[in-house]
């Protein structure tokens, strides 16, 4: 049965609306999860995931208060608003997706080279590794690794011959964060096109509580 009456519309304008709040909410959990391993702080697509939970958070409270209360204005602005976020979430979780190992360990390398000698010891003590990388492919890198690894302090140097590479360890949580953000974030950002479309036909139904001669 098509849902095409007033009460209809709403109704299921509404439960969008709580779906993008609990999507806001997943997104916003997952990027805090991945950005809370140091490094992964340095992605910027991190970042725009967050972006992405808080905006597509605010737009579903908008949403709400629109549906409910039939608010012409506050539809109006729900339906570009909308429109622009699934723009900028098909571009970022794409983004997320497409950002392979590779990728991962030229932004991992760079941050780390900028960091401070007593904020990497702060990340090896808390993720109990030492050094980033054992990379293989260049002299130079080799020898700014087993630098890092010399002067490590982390818990596990003391009580085991070798420790796990800090780069290793991130490179595994940042590669789950980013598959699961990219793909929650593409998923649900088609679900925003559905809710445009809805927003737009609900905006041009007329209230059966209105008064039949006002304007819709």
């Amino acid at each position: 049965m098509v849902c095409g009456g007033f009460a209809c519309s709403r109704n299921a304008l509404c439960a969008l609306n709580v779906v993008y709040v609990l999507v806001g909410l997943l997104l916003i959990g997952v990027a805090a999860w991945g950005k809370s391993f140091g490094i992964v702080s340095s992605i910027h697509i991190i970042g725009g995931v967050i972006a992405v939970g808080v905006f597509l958070l605010l737009i579903a409270i908008v949403g709400l208060i629109g549906a409910i209360h039939h608010h012409q204005v506050m539809l109006f602005f729900y339906m570009v608003i909308l429109g622009l976020v699934f723009l900028f979430q098909l571009g970022v979780s794409c983004s997320c997706l497409a950002l392979n190992r590779s990728r991962q360990e030229r932004l991992f390398i760079a941050a780390w080279n900028i960091m401070s000698a007593t904020t990497r010891n702060q990340l090896e003590e808390k993720l109990n590794c030492c050094g980033l990388l054992n990379d293989t492919s260049e002299p130079a890198a080799i020898h700014a690794f087993q630098t890092d690894y010399d002067a490590c302090t982390a818990m596990c140097k003391a009580n085991t011959t070798s420790c796990s590479w800090c780069g290793e360890k991130m490179l595994k949580h940042a590669d789950e964060a980013l598959k699961i953000l990219g793909g929650v974030g593409l998923f649900f950002s088609f679900t925003e096109i559905l809710g445009v479309l809805l927003a737009m036909r609900y905006r041009n139904q007329k209230d059966p509580r209105a008064n039949p001669s006002a304007f819709l």
